[in-house]
């Protein structure tokens, strides 16, 4: 089963997408914070990241600069409710680029792409 970090700061958002991954028959693991992504993401090994991009505290770019220091090759999907960062070249460096909607099919579509 592949492992899946979720990392957001909002509790609702949170819950939609662990109940819809884990439907999907993922694993999934929550953070809130950056830090504490971090901090799960040396612990939990996962197979692929899922990263807000506002955040109190370490901001989701932060957050990516480091995971991909640690691990480059680790598909890390950028899901947040700004366009406007899409043209921030730190955002360059995630895999996937994705405007929060109430429709996921794209987040789960790239998702899929990842982990086959």
């Amino acid at each position: 089963m592949s492992k899946i970090l979720l990392v957001d700061d909002e509790e609702g958002i949170q819950l939609l997408y662990q109940e819809e991954f884990q439907d999907e028959g993922y694993e999934v693991i929550s953070a809130f914070t950056g830090e504490e992504a971090l901090e799960k993401f040396k612990t939990e090994a996962p197979d692929l990241v899922i990263l807000d991009i506002q955040m109190p505290g370490m901001n989701g770019i932060e957050v990516l600069r480091q995971m991909k220091m640690i691990d480059p090759k680790l598909p890390i999907i950028l899901s947040t409710a700004y366009h406007e960062y899409k043209q921030d070249l730190s955002a360059w460096a995630s895999d996937e680029y994705i405007v929060k909607s109430p429709d996921l099919s794209k987040l789960k579509e790239a998702v899929q792409r990842f982990l086959r």
